[in-house]
């Protein structure tokens, strides 16, 4: 079993403390829904764990099986096992999706897998178009085959946590049902291991209705004010997140500050 472990996670953004205070476990084959507002923190988040530019650690843990997350560069922390799904996929001109995974399985030592096979049968499985596969990363896609695509990576590369950044944001109806249930069968252990961790960060239950949680987490102004089962997501379907709001002590601090999406893949993925 693969545990991602976060303890006293706090960080800022331009000078101002985002997250104040995280603590969390995600576990293999077990989904773990961070569910917040506007300004809350969950993608800062996701950077954090993730290393990416632009955020600063101010104090805190990460690992996964022990191991120092936040001493390493992204692409290590993807190589170790953790992955992100993102809100905003990257567009790569001139780079084809077949090209990016068979380079990256390769990096990942299974290099002697029939990449066009595992495409074809993924790209099946989640409804996006085969010519797809073959397109530059991302470019011309719509806002549904985006998230199709970033689905159908994830399954492909087959990671120990994935991390799903507001993976239900801009997808229709059976876009979404046709995501979350292959991610949902991910999680199911099997003869290659014990199942996917998911970490699901999202404004709504629309989502947890296919990518049932197993915990689910309130985020408000940096803290994790309230912890649960799923009937904890329901219970904000009927009272929304005034019913949860951070106590007066906090209740005056600034909201989480806009990040501006990375112009180039060089800003993304460089080292933190």
């Amino acid at each position: 079993m693969t545990t991602l472990e976060i303890k006293g996670l706090r960080a800022a953004v331009a000078g101002t403390e985002i997250l104040r205070g995280i603590d969390l476990t995600v576990e293999s084959g077990r989904v773990y829904a961070v569910m917040g507002p506007n300004g809350a923190g969950k993608s800062t988040l996701s950077a954090i764990v993730m290393g990416k530019p632009g955020y600063e650690l101010i104090a805190g843990t990460v690992t996964l099986d022990g191991v120092d997350v936040l001493g390493l560069s992204p692409w290590e922390r993807a190589a170790a096992g953790l992955h992100l799904v993102m809100q905003y996929p990257t567009e790569v001109p001139g780079v084809a999706l077949d090209d990016v995974l068979r380079e990256a399985l390769t990096v990942r030592g299974r290099g002697d897998v029939d990449v066009d096979a595992l495409l074809a049968t993924e790209a099946a499985r989640i409804g996006l178009p085969e010519p797809l596969l073959h397109r530059a990363l991302n470019v011309d896609l719509s806002g549904g085959e985006k998230k199709r695509n970033e689905t159908l990576q994830l399954a492909v590369l087959a990671p120990k946590i994935a991390i799903l950044d507001e993976i239900d944001s801009g997808l229709d109806i059976d876009a979404l049902r046709d995501c979350a249930r292959r991610i949902e069968a991910m999680t199911e252990p099997s003869a290659d291991g014990p199942g996917l961790g998911v970490l699901a960060i999202t404004h709504y239950n629309r989502l947890l209705a296919e990518l049932r949680p197993d915990v689910v987490h309130i985020l408000i102004k940096g803290r994790i004010v309230e912890t649960g089962g799923p009937e904890l997501a329901d219970q904000l379907e009927l009272d929304g997140y005034a019913a949860f709001a951070a106590d007066d002590a906090t209740a005056g601090e600034p909201a989480e500050q806009p990040v501006v999406r990375p112009g180039s893949l060089d800003e993304l993925f460089s080292s933190r």
